[in-house]
């Protein structure tokens, strides 16, 4: 287990994201949904106006990635719930409802050397334009 240390380095710019515009694109391998799972299927949305999620994405709540304890899987079983196929094509980026808890999967990406990219302002931004599509169920 690693040692914590009191050394932190901040990078600004340094994280990768991607927007709303590259979502929309579709250019993107995958898109994780950090949220539970009834939210990501539209069954309840405690947060926002509308229910369910962005299209293509896939549903991976944070708790994929963590023991029943809180702390993250290890490396190889963490990359495993990332990338359940192993397919690294494209860019893969997180979203939640605000931006806050895909930063966890972000982190556990890194830790399984995975590149995930954040979309800031996940669902809470993408439903606030009426033309941008959205899906529920599984």
């Amino acid at each position: 287990m690693p040692e914590p240390t009191e050394d932190v380095v901040v990078r600004p710019g340094a994280m990768p994201v991607v927007d709303a515009d590259q979502v929309l694109a579709g250019g993107l391998g995958r898109l994780l949904d950090a949220r539970a799972a009834e939210r990501f299927r539209g069954d309840v949305e405690p947060v926002d106006p509308v229910a369910g999620h962005i299209p293509g994405a896939v549903s991976c709540p944070t708790t994929a990635v963590q023991r029943p304890d809180g702390r993250y899987l290890p490396p190889d079983e963490a990359r495993a719930a990332l990338l359940p196929d192993g397919d690294l094509t494209g860019v893969v980026a997180a979203y939640c409802g605000s931006g806050v808890t895909a930063s966890q999967l972000v982190l556990a990406g890194r830790d399984a050397n995975v590149e995930i990219a954040l979309y800031p302002g996940s669902w809470s931004h993408w439903v606030r334009d009426p033309r941008r599509p959205i899906a529920t169920g599984d």
